[in-house]
């Protein structure tokens, strides 16, 4: 076990770093404009909607965007209506990750980097959060070339094989995982990188690797589940209106995940880009759907959760 624990924890650690420095160059760049953006350009449900898919493109975090929100729900600046736009453009706006990981440049993994770093040494603002982020990009595909080390002594353990067996028979157990691990690792990007890898080793079926994916949606929203505890009724509202919209999108599209790898095949033949066209039709789709009713959605979460009486 020890060849596929350190180095699953090293590429896994690499990765996380990446998008956390990648995160972090990104968001310098744009902070200081990021509240007012948000405060600014939601007032109806598409112009949140377009925000939060062009801010959580340029962020590469959904998880950042949404608990930025739920911040300023909590703080009064935004009401709860607003927000439902905004989280469904975040779903969105994450796929751009996948897509950009989907492509095969792992070759430039450390020119990215030394660039980056070389980026991060001049001693201007905007070139500093600039290497940062080309950094970050760097490290996260160094950690899934890392990763991609464990998947030969992987393949011969019993239990990996019991999950595909497992898996392949029923998309749940599939999305269980999903569910699992993005919860654990608080990333649903890295959940889909690791099943990327698998995917482009010929490790695990299509629709398996699409079911975990499809889970990793839910266990991403145990960050702005996280974010909203001790909040008020608007923050509250807003993380479960995250969690109520991707499990009702995972519960929809689970009788139809063999459709979605038919249409993902007839797009690409590579197999990890199949898995990225997976997670983008299912989350524009879902998005697309929801937005004409994100007035009668934030209804009827304010009528699951209704408004906190205060004390007398």
């Amino acid at each position: 076990m020890k060849e596929i624990i350190i180095p699953f924890a090293v590429g896994i650690s690499i990765f996380l770093f990446g998008m956390q420095i990648m995160k972090l160059g990104l968001n310098n760049l744009a902070a200081h404009k990021l509240k007012e953006i948000l405060t600014r350009f939601t007032k109806t449900p598409s112009h949140g909607f377009l925000t939060g898919t062009v801010l959580t493109m340029l962020l590469q975090s959904s998880s950042a965007v949404t608990v930025i929100t739920i911040g300023l729900t909590n703080a009064r600046l935004l009401t709860f209506p607003q927000t439902i736009g905004i989280i469904l453009g975040t779903n969105i706006g994450t796929t751009v990750t996948t897509q950009i990981i989907a492509l095969d440049i792992y070759q430039y993994a450390v020119p990215l980097f030394l660039f980056g770093a070389f980026l991060w040494l001049i001693p201007y603002h905007i070139l500093r959060c600039t290497g940062l982020a080309i950094a970050g990009f760097g490290c996260i595909f160094l950690g899934m070339d890392a990763m991609q080390t464990i998947v030969h002594p992987f393949r011969e353990t019993g239990i990996f094989r019991e999950l595909v067996v497992w898996g392949s028979e029923n998309s749940v157990v599939g999305v269980l995982i999903g569910t699992a691990i993005s919860a654990v690792i608080q990333s649903s990007s890295a959940t889909t990188a690791i099943t990327m890898s698998f995917m482009g080793d010929h490790l695990i079926p299509l629709t398996m690797a699409i079911a975990i994916v499809l889970g990793s949606n839910i266990g991403t929203c145990m960050t702005a589940l996280i974010a909203a505890i001790g909040g008020n009724t608007a923050s509250v509202r807003v993380a479960w209106s995250h969690i109520i919209l991707n499990v009702a999108g995972v519960v929809a599209f689970i009788p139809l995940i063999s459709l979605l790898a038919l249409i993902s095949t007839s797009l690409t033949a590579h197999p990890p880009a199949q898995v990225a066209h997976a997670q983008t039709i299912f989350n524009v789709v879902c998005s697309l759907v929801v937005l004409p009713f994100a007035h009668l959605f934030a209804r009827l979460v304010e009528y699951l959760i209704p408004e906190k009486k205060p004390y007398t």
